[in-house]
Formats: structure tokens, C-alpha cells, sequence
């Protein structure tokens, strides 16, 4: 009998077809923009590269490996366009893939609440335990839904936690922010991979010491800090979000084995690019 490992290269489809499962395209939120942008479903896809923004540096990236698919978790068509010529950075991105041959696929909102989704991939880099949602769909599968809360090994301090939680993302100009008393415990962590501040009420309604998410605006996080009960730690979007790439990535390979080759992309597509 041949082996799925041994046997020739996947087609597009096929890769479409597993992501989808893990990540089903139907849960995304209504306003979300997933699944395959562009390619041949039919075409052979022997190289799959990840990375979180579809940048037309990334796509470049792509083109120079020689990717026949390119999986990123941020859409690059959120609103309708009625063309995508090279004169725009989302027209070079698509061009550029167009000429390598190279096809695109987002998984945006659907990966985030997912089993191995991003929040998920998250609280794993971080060493928590004990892992659920933070706001589980309205399901029988009470594992998936948005954000994670789960506690860590040992208790430490808010201090040492923002030192921890720098060690076990990607270094960015930006940095780690902490917000709260720095001498403070934490244990019990809530998180949200990417922009969460729309969850800063479960976080403190689920008891956790600490709530780590992106993008926290100044007025918002000033009147939570209010009450004291949770402090907070501040992500750079980019960095929270690339902790899910190696792990779908090793996922698709453990599936197709070596008839696929995978890659994380390493591009720091955080935009902030000097800190004074």
C-alpha cells in the first residue's frame, strides 16, 4: 500500500479543503472576508507559507520560495474592490502572488475561536493550564469560542508576567505594555489574540488576574483599571497573532506529511517601526 506521505503533491483544493475543516469559513462573523481569495483549485500545492498580514512584502516572500499557497490570518479584501492593479499595496500583493502562481487564503474570525486557533495558540505560548474560552459559542462544543482564560503554572508577579509574556511572543519594536501595580499577583489569565478591548468586561467578570490582548485604547483601559481587579497586559497585534503560525503550520505537515512543505514567515509586519 503507498503511503499518504509518499504519494505526489496535494492539489490546492485539497489544502483548502483541510484548513476549512480546522477552520470552518461559516463561523467567521458577518462581516469578516475568509477563505480563498485566489488560485487554482486544481493546481498542485507542494509549498505553504503562513504569515499573519498578506503585505506585498510577504508576498514577495512567497514568490521567492515558490509557494503555491500563501495562508494569512488578516483578510487582504475586507471591502469591495472593483479592480487590483500593482498601483495600490493590496493590488501589488495580488499581483505579485498572480505571477508566481501563487494562491491565497485567509482564515481570519474562524480561526480565531477555533481548537489550535489563535487565541488557543496563544495561551499555549504562555504555559497556561486549564484552557477554555473566555466567551464560548452558543454550542455543544463548549471548547471553541472567542478569547481563552486558563492559569499559569506558578503565581508571579504583574512585573515578571509582562517579562514572560515578552519572552513567548515575537520581539517588536513596540514592545510589551503593562498596566496595573507591577508588585501585584497574577495567576488566572484571560486573554484575546488581537484587538479585544470589545471583551474587557468578561475578562473581569471571569476572575482573572491579568487580561492580555492588543490595541487597548487609552480611555477605555484608564476606566477599567478603575476598579482593580484585573490588570493588563498590552500585545502588539502582529506578535499576539503570529503565535498561531507555527502551529497550523506543523498541522498541515503532520496531515500531508512530505508531500508538503511549510514555512512561517518571519517578516515583521507590525507597523510601527521606531520607539523613542
Amino acid at each position: 500500500m503507498t503511503s499518504l506521505a509518499s504519494m505526489s503533491a496535494p492539489t490546492l483544493g485539497d489544502v483548502v479543503d483541510l484548513l476549512h475543516g480546522w477552520y470552518p469559513p461559516e463561523t467567521a462573523a458577518g462581516w469578516d472576508a475568509v477563505g480563498l481569495v485566489a488560485g487554482d483549485p486544481a493546481a498542485p500545492c507542494a509549498k505553504v507559507l503562513f504569515a499573519v498580514d498578506p503585505t506585498p512584502e510577504v508576498a514577495h516572500e512567497a514568490a521567492e520560495w515558490g509557494a503555491n499557497l500563501l495562508v494569512t490570518h488578516h483578510p487582504l479584501f475586507l471591502k469591495p474592490v472593483h479592480g487590483f492593479a500593482p498601483v495600490t499595496p493590496k493590488g501589488r500583493t495580488v499581483w505579485t502572488l498572480m505571477q508566481a502562481g501563487c494562491g491565497l487564503l485567509a482564515a481570519h474570525t474562524n480561526a480565531d475561536q477555533a481548537l489550535d486557533g489563535v487565541s488557543e495558540a496563544m495561551a499555549l505560548a504562555l504555559g497556561l493550564r486549564d484552557i477554555r474560552p473566555l466567551e464560548p459559542l452558543p454550542t455543544p462544543d463548549s471548547e471553541i469560542g472567542f478569547g481563552r482564560i486558563g492559569t499559569l503554572p506558578a503565581p508571579m508577579s504583574l512585573a515578571d508576567f509582562a517579562q514572560h509574556v515578552a519572552g513567548a511572543v515575537p520581539a517588536t519594536t513596540a514592545g510589551i505594555k503593562a498596566a496595573g501595580d507591577p508588585a501585584r499577583t497574577v495567576q488566572r489569565v484571560a486573554l484575546c489574540g488581537g484587538a479585544g478591548d470589545s471583551m474587557l468586561g468578561l475578562a473581569a467578570d471571569s476572575g482573572a488576574d491579568v487580561y492580555v490582548t492588543s490595541d487597548l485604547r487609552h480611555h477605555v483601559s484608564s476606566e477599567f483599571l478603575e476598579d482593580g481587579t484585573t490588570a493588563l497586559v498590552d500585545v502588539p497585534h502582529w506578535a499576539a497573532e503570529w503565535t498561531w503560525l507555527p502551529v497550523v503550520a506543523r498541522r498541515l505537515q503532520e496531515a500531508l506529511g512530505d508531500r508538503v512543505t511549510t514555512r512561517v514567515s518571519e517578516i515583521v509586519t507590525d507597523p510601527w517601526s521606531l520607539r523613542v
